[in-house]
């Protein structure tokens, strides 16, 4: 069987690392991308995955990275999940410089890893008659909330980056989906965006039966790509059952009620 080849970004925890493992079990080489070296080594150790230890916000990093890529030969898919969300605050109480480090971390990284590797997934594409770009957004980027100003209009405006993508590459056989999920519990993301307070991210799960997992998150992903080639899943999103809205989050065990 063809070893296709994939590149995921944001790869050393948390979704990118459970998209790394399911690729590679299901017959993908793999190249994980991310800042730090020990949990790409790891992830290198357990899945038998290429790594490549790059900033995507630092120029030089992503030209490395499309040399890297250019390099092994052509591309079929790019899994752009490298991002993050700063704080809570308040919109008014904000700091630009926060929201400014968060349109680096969702949308330029993925901008700068398309631009890059385009070339690469082309070729790709000609191969395996078809190539993806697949980038993890958020529902947070399809509704507002308190306290998340900042988070949403970055993810907004990687869907709207990407949505614009898809429209530029018509006509030729590049998919551009979007993975955008509600509740997830990973390691990682929210004892960032809460400063590393763990009581706040044990509020924030509190009593919600079963949140996603990254591993969710990750078989959607290889669903995705390993969909027949004339299918394109443009946007999925994706929740716990118990999340049935942004605003809507049950607390509490699941039951069928009494008729």
């Amino acid at each position: 069987m063809h070893s296709y080849r994939a590149v995921v970004t944001g790869a050393s925890s948390g979704i990118g690392a459970a998209a790394v493992r399911r690729l590679v079990a299901a017959g993908w080489a793999v190249t994980a991308v991310a800042r730090r070296a020990d949990r790409l080594e790891a992830l290198a150790a357990e899945t038998g995955c290429s790594v490549v230890v790059a900033d995507l916000t630092v120029a030089d990093d992503v030209d490395a990275l499309a040399e890297a890529v250019r390099a092994s030969g052509p591309l079929h898919a790019l899994v752009a999940n490298a991002g993050g969300a700063i704080g809570t605050d308040p919109v008014a109480e904000a700091r630009a410089e926060d929201l400014a480090a968060m349109f680096d971390l969702n949308v330029l990284t993925a901008q700068r890893s398309i631009a890059a590797l385009i070339g690469s997934l082309r070729a790709g594409a000609v191969e395996r008659g078809v190539a993806d770009i697949v980038a993890v957004t958020s529902t947070a980027g399809q509704v507002p909330y308190e306290g998340g100003g900042g988070y949403n209009a970055a993810k907004f405006a990687l869907r709207g980056l990407l949505g614009a993508l898809r429209l530029e590459l018509a006509g030729e056989p590049l998919r551009v989906v979007q993975i955008a999920p509600g509740m997830v519990r990973t390691d990682e993301f929210a004892l960032n965006r809460f400063g590393g307070d763990e009581e706040r991210v044990a509020a924030l799960y509190a009593g919600v039966e079963h949140p996603l997992t990254a591993d969710d998150v990750a078989e959607t992903i290889v669903h995705a790509i390993t969909l027949p080639q004339h299918v394109n899943l443009d946007e999925v999103t994706m929740r716990p059952v118990a999340q049935a809205a942004q605003h809507k989050l049950v607390r509490e065990p699941l039951r069928v009620r009494e008729a």
